[in-house]
């Protein structure tokens, strides 16, 4: 048995993110092939005619892979069975398929698109959003009127584009491996308009609607509440059923996001969101607000 065989082979979901999953779980096994021997980032580099660096960004799941280079890399760390060659350099495969999300590239940041991978293949999601209601559970009247308001000046057929590709990722919510969704949402951006009276209208009897779904948990951070654990902004968190991958912490910023993996921050983050569960009222509750907020409108 080879060190690989000791861990088994990276196994990722068949879900619609399953191929930014696999690129993760991939680059993990061969740090861990390349740790278990004790050859450096630099010796495997050059062994590929490559630099430090991109082991670096291979290892954590950030580029793609070729074929050769995989070939090269197991050779160097010894694995010489042909079973578990053969099934990493299949997997190697299966992450360079490109997702459904490829098609949204002439309107979708570089820097979201692993987002929107991870997020289609978490088992668990777990959410504080302030600004507004989050992009999941959005209407389509309300998607419209958030993305021209972000987008002042873009053609209507961007605007459009960016419409669709926020429905396309709602799907997720309803898909056969749909994952569990937690989310906690500050009573402000429910009065926070967006494209007027009916929208909003909308967006409030929609939310009640989503939040009886099996595998949903709304609740409202009300202004009653005061201060809270939320004080630090909006913040999502992705699970995975995979063991190999770690929890992802995502912070969204203007031009780029953060995505936070190591124990200690994630920790910080698992710690806050327990807080915001226990301080928000429950999801019996938080429909009741929502249907108070509806006959305020």
């Amino acid at each position: 048995m080879t060190a690989g065989q000791s861990w088994g082979y990276p196994q990722a979901s068949g879900t619609g993110g399953g191929s930014v999953v696999r690129r993760i779980l991939l680059g993990s096994h061969l740090r861990r092939l390349r740790e278990a021997v004790g050859i450096t980032r630099e010796a495997a580099g050059y062994t590929i005619r490559a630099s430090e660096s991109k082991i670096s960004r291979m290892e954590l799941g950030r580029v793609s892979f070729k074929v050769r280079d995989v070939e090269d890399l197991l050779t160097l760390y010894g694995v010489a069975d042909e079973t578990e060659r053969e099934a990493l350099l299949s997997l190697v495969k299966e992450a360079n398929v490109a997702g459904w999300w490829h098609s949204y590239s002439d309107v979708l940041p570089g820097w979201f698109q692993t987002y929107i991978g991870l997020e289609g293949a978490a088992s668990l999601i777990r959410l504080y959003e302030v600004q507004f209601v989050h992009g999941l559970v959005q209407t389509e009247a309300y998607v419209h009127a958030v993305v021209s308001r972000g987008m002042k000046g873009a053609s209507a057929a961007e605007v459009e584009r960016r419409v669709a590709l926020r429905l396309e990722r709602q799907k997720v919510l309803v898909s056969e491996n749909a994952p569990e969704f937690r989310i906690v949402l500050d009573e402000a951006a429910l009065h926070r308009p967006y494209g007027g009276r009916d929208v909003m209208r909308g967006q409030l009897q929609h939310l009640i609607e989503v939040s009886e779904r099996p595998n949903v948990t709304l609740q409202i951070m009300p202004f009653s509440a005061g201060g809270h654990a939320g004080e630090s902004g909006a913040f999502t968190m992705l699970s995975f059923s995979e063991s190999d991958l770690s929890d992802v912490v995502y912070l969204e910023q203007l031009t780029s996001a953060l995505y936070l993996d190591k124990r200690e921050d994630v920790e910080q983050y698992e710690r806050a969101m327990t807080e915001l569960q226990q301080t928000a009222p429950g999801p019996a509750d938080t429909r009741d607000l929502l249907r108070s907020l509806l006959q305020q409108v």
